[in-house]
């Protein structure tokens, strides 16, 4: 279900987290996805470090250096709404690209699951693993699934879930999308708690358009 009205999904993602700035631990993994806390327009991506399917680290604030990113945080190759979201993207993503703009898709999907997971040889968007959950704290959209939703997740699909250290609860983040310059300032950010709504792949398009002006 995507959000076809700018207006209200600006309101949204402008609105989701209005607590003081300067008080949140954005590291700190939420007890659910209504308590996290993400990074907001006007403030900087954190340098953390992701993986891609190779197995490399790549810092992502190094990362935008080369180019102003889009960057898409999904739930994971097994989440049926993340699946339908990636291939609307592709709508868009030429466009998006002709922008000057590259796109990092970022899950917390191991990196041998990324490599088992196929993709058109023209995607032009890089798929990032988070598996250790570095970005996912940094930008504030962890959360700790509830254990009725874990036990059944678990029963279907084994353990592929990212966990923190000595800890067993799954972390999932919170589908997001962000906009970052080449300096890592965040122009447009949208977070929603509910998983099965995503932001309207033109909006990002737009909202990109707008902020290389």
């Amino acid at each position: 279900m995507f959000i076809r009205s700018a207006l209200f999904a600006f309101i949204l993602a402008s609105t989701l987290i209005s607590q003081p700035l300067l008080a949140l631990d954005r590291t700190e993994v939420a007890s659910s996805a209504e308590q996290v806390t993400p990074l907001m327009n006007g403030q900087i991506i954190p340098d953390v470090s992701v993986k891609r399917p190779d197995g490399s680290d790549v810092n992502l604030r190094e990362l935008v250096k080369d180019k102003p990113a889009v960057i898409l945080f999904y739930r994971g190759g097994w989440c049926p709404y993340c699946n339908a979201q990636l291939a609307d993207f592709r709508a868009v993503e030429q466009k998006i690209s002709e922008l000057g703009y590259q796109i990092l898709t970022i899950s917390t999907d191991s990196v041998a699951r990324l490599q088992s997971q196929k993709f058109d040889t023209d995607y032009k968007a890089q798929v990032l693993s988070d598996h250790d959950l570095n970005a996912t704290r940094g930008f504030g959209i962890g959360f700790f699934l509830d254990v009725d939703t874990a036990k059944k997740y678990r029963g279907a699909m084994g353990d592929v879930f990212a966990s923190l250290p000595g800890d067993d609860r799954i972390v999932l983040p919170a589908p997001a999308v962000y906009i970052a310059d080449q300096s890592g300032l965040i122009h447009f950010q949208y977070v929603n708690p509910d998983y099965k709504v995503r932001v309207d792949p033109e909006l990002v398009y737009h909202a990109a358009r707008l902020a290389v002006k």
